[in-house]
C-alpha cells in the first residue's frame, strides 16, 4: 500500500518528463525568477533566495547551492 508521504517523496526526486526538472528545481527557478522581477532584474542574493525557497521546500543552504550548481546558476547572477 502506498502512503501519501511516499508519493510526495517520490515526486521530489523524479524529473518531470516535460522538462527534466524535479519539483524542487522548478520551485527554485520560479522563486529566483519572481525575486529577480521584484528587484527589477538585479541579481538575487543567495541568502534572500534561500529564505524564500524555504517557504516551499525544507532544505539546507548547502543543498540549495548544489541545486543552483546543477541548474547552472552562477553566483554572479549569470547562467551557463
Amino acid at each position: 500500500m502506498e502512503f501519501p508521504d511516499d508519493r510526495h517523496s517520490l515526486l521530489e526526486v523524479i524529473p518531470d518528463v516535460r522538462d527534466g526538472l524535479t519539483r524542487t528545481e522548478r520551485i527554485i527557478l520560479y522563486v529566483l525568477q519572481e525575486t529577480q522581477r521584484e528587484l527589477n532584474g538585479r541579481n538575487v542574493p543567495t541568502a534572500m533566495l534561500y529564505g524564500r525557497v524555504l517557504e516551499y521546500v525544507d532544505m539546507s543552504e548547502a543543498e540549495l547551492h548544489l541545486y543552483l550548481d546543477r541548474l547552472g546558476v552562477k553566483g554572479d547572477g549569470s547562467h551557463e
